[in-house]
């Protein structure tokens, strides 16, 4: 099973720049898009509807434009859930999942904090709510890929530039916190760090300045996994050169 994440920073800006195009020849089961900043009406064109693949999608009420998730799929789920139950996050259009008999695998698209304080105190508001929801996924058996954007980067190894960064949002002490109780105490397992132990890829560049160019990023897209998933984990890609967004995809392969 291939599983491929992406936030697209708007679907229609990576579909011009050839994602799709792409993306027919990954011979991927299974794509996870975030950041589609569309409404599902504006995306009837075949460009958005490849051929052999169903799609789902999350749009944000709240804000037209904004945010959004998507999952496409070579087979039908059984279910597809496009809430966790609380409104100012499923409103603005974070979290899609679609079911496949104990299989879950979910689009989902943590807030940033980078824009102002406002946001930031949402962000910690909803990692607080989000947590104890991921647990009892987990308790509940099934086996889990929770893929997307998390704007954090949460080790130093995950960014280019950890010194400098250590008081801005995506790499805060408490937001690297959180990710390490997800692992370490929840259980969660990290696709690409558990692949690759020493690995130092990204999967973020800023828009400014030459960071693409020079590499400077960050690595705040993941596949995290229930553990009953992690005997399965195969090999994983970052496509770091493609430059369909500001994020590179990020391919996992399961066994």
């Amino acid at each position: 099973m291939r599983i491929i994440s992406f936030n697209a920073n708007g679907i229609r800006s990576a579909a011009s720049k050839g994602f799709f195009d792409w993306f027919a020849g990954q011979d991927a089961d299974i794509l996870c898009i975030q950041e589609t900043k569309a409404q599902e009406h504006q995306l009837g064109d075949g460009l958005f509807r490849p051929e052999g693949y169903h799609a789902f999608f999350r749009d944000a009420t709240t804000k037209k434009g904004y945010s959004g998730v998507a999952i496409y799929c070579r087979h039908v789920p059984d279910a597809v859930v496009t809430g966790l139950g609380w409104a100012p996050f499923d409103e603005e259009g974070r979290y899609i999942e679609a079911r496949f008999g104990d299989l879950s695998v979910v689009s989902l698209y943590l807030p940033s904090g980078s824009s102002a304080e406002e946001r930031q105190r949402f962000k910690f508001e909803v990692m607080d709510w989000i947590r104890p929801k991921f647990k009892t996924m987990l308790a509940d058996g099934r086996k889990i890929v929770l893929c997307g954007d998390w704007n954090i980067a949460h080790t130093a190894m995950d960014i280019r530039n950890a010194k400098s960064n250590a008081k801005n949002s995506g790499f805060l002490p408490e937001e690297r916190d959180w990710m390490t109780a997800l692992t370490a105490q929840d259980g969660w397992v990290d696709s690409y760090r558990s692949l690759n132990p020493d690995g130092q890829d990204y999967t973020w560049w800023s828009q400014r300045g030459a960071a693409r160019v020079n590499n400077v990023g960050w690595r705040i897209d993941y596949q995290m996994v229930s553990p009953n998933l992690k005997p399965a984990l195969h090999g994983c890609a970052i496509a770091a050169e493609l430059k369909f967004s500001d994020h590179a995809p990020f391919t996992v392969d399961y066994d």
